[in-house]
């Protein structure tokens, strides 16, 4: 198989699984997910992904019954029904609180279990070198961005208007402070320092925003986890946005202004201490 998917045992080519039209992720969206990059049959950093997917569980009371060893078994099958047709793929996995009618309510666990969907799927992660264009957007998401909940519409509207702009990515901004992006975390370097939004309800805990302060602290940059306003990231030396796909990749335009390129020397170091990294944790 070149994509594989999973969903409450069956496994099969994603196009050919079926979900119950009353699986509350479908009229609710209440559910979390998560995913991460795998370079050929290897994942990069499950242990993150799946502490912080646990943790959504944990904070939307959702009564996930898998324990973690068993969910990562289920992830090791289906990538050994892999065909290696394709060097990256993505590994995205989501639970639902369950099936039911609908109601605002929680189910009881005897009413329905939550549901669990697995899909495996050819990806190309970003290449280190390729510049990205922004624009900024209102944070009009609500206030649990810290849960990586199936409730994205926010997220998609803004990329949209990205879209028809021109742009690959937004930064959204909270009256004038820069949060996160419409998919990706955002950073800047000012002055040989690595600033980025702390951890708080307004943004996702980004495994590689983790991994990228840990680099910090291997090649003695000072990290700064203080929230910066929409001015100090045009006059930031650096503008950064990462995610699974998007290691360390820097902005060069904003709301069609050229921004960064004044530390490129600082920005390869990182770039280069986090890709070494990946390859050598998904390496054969």
């Amino acid at each position: 198989m070149k994509n594989i998917g999973f969903y409450n045992g069956t496994i099969a080519p994603i196009e050919n699984l079926t979900m119950p039209v009353l699986d509350r992720a479908v009229y609710f969206g209440d559910g979390v997910y998560d995913a991460l990059y795998m370079r050929g049959k290897k994942p990069f950093a499950l242990n993150d992904h799946l502490d912080r997917f646990y943790s959504g569980l944990e904070k939307l009371e959702i009564p996930f019954q898998i324990p973690r060893d068993d969910l990562a078994g289920i992830f090791f099958e289906m990538i050994e029904r892999l065909d290696e047709t394709s060097d990256g793929y993505t590994l995205y996995w989501q639970a639902s609180r369950g099936t039911a009618f609908r109601n605002h309510l929680f189910p009881s666990v005897e009413q329905s279990k939550p549901n669990l969907f697995i899909m495996i799927t050819p990806r190309v992660i970003m290449p280190v070198d390729k510049t990205l264009k922004l624009i900024t957007y209102p944070d009009i998401r609500y206030e649990l961005c810290d849960i990586k909940t199936l409730n994205l519409l926010p997220s998609v509207l803004a990329s949209q208007r990205a879209s028809e702009k021109g742009c690959d990515e937004v930064a959204f901004h909270r009256n004038g402070t820069v949060t996160e992006c419409a998919h990706n975390n955002i950073s800047i370097l000012k002055d040989g320092v690595y600033r980025t939004h702390p951890l708080t309800n307004h943004i996702l805990p980004g495994t590689t925003r983790k991994h990228l302060i840990l680099h910090c602290g291997e090649l003695g940059i000072p990290v700064d986890e203080t929230a910066f306003t929409v001015e100090e990231m045009f006059a930031a030396d650096e503008i950064i946005v990462t995610s699974v796909g998007t290691l360390c990749n820097p902005v060069i335009e904003i709301d069609g202004k050229p921004v960064g390129g004044k530390a490129p020397e600082l920005l390869k170091k990182l770039q280069t201490a986090y890709w070494e990294r990946m390859l050598r944790e998904t390496s054969k």
